[in-house]
């Protein structure tokens, strides 16, 4: 009996897991990154770059802000898109609790996998008001999903009359 307890969590915690890779590689698939640029050809160290070596590197150093510039939307875009799908795992694991409790737990915990994703997206954006409002509402559904699960008492059922 105990090994099945066991067995329940290890799937729990799978199923958290693999909810929050399927966001992931499901944002990255269809809202691709901005491509980082490529060095092409490199020199040494040893010797003192050619003019032509320096203006390369410039270039190349100008393509590189240009990509950190890009990637600051970006992830805030992606922190959004996370963030209202772990509002929604989350949603559909309260809806789930009582049916189908193991799988319930399982997207709670991909919800907050999610989350926690979407929190460091909001960091990449360089934005603390954002990042600050996401925390925010990181926090406000940890409390409640807290609540919820775990403090509030189950209300008691209606009886029929006769």
């Amino acid at each position: 009996m105990e090994d099945n307890k066991i067995l329940k969590v290890i799937y729990t915690f799978f199923l958290g897991f693999l909810i929050a890779i399927f966001v992931g590689v499901g944002i990255s698939t269809f809202y691709e990154a901005p491509k980082a640029p490529e060095w092409q050809n490199g020199y040494s160290y040893a010797e003192k770059p050619s003019t032509e070596e320096e203006a390369k590197q410039k270039q190349f150093n100008k393509e590189i802000e240009q990509h950190s510039k890009a990637m600051k939307p970006y992830s805030r875009n992606v922190s959004i898109i996370t963030l209202a799908a772990a509002v929604l795992l989350l949603a559909v694991s309260l809806i789930f609790e009582k049916k189908i409790k193991i799988i319930a737990d399982g997207i709670m915990l991909g919800g907050l996998f999610t989350l926690i994703y979407s929190i460091g997206k909001s960091f990449a954006s360089e934005d603390s008001k954002y990042t600050f409002g996401v925390v925010t509402v990181g926090l406000a559904v940890a409390l409640y999903l807290g609540y919820h699960r775990f403090i509030r008492p189950d209300k008691p059922r209606k009886q029929k009359r006769k």
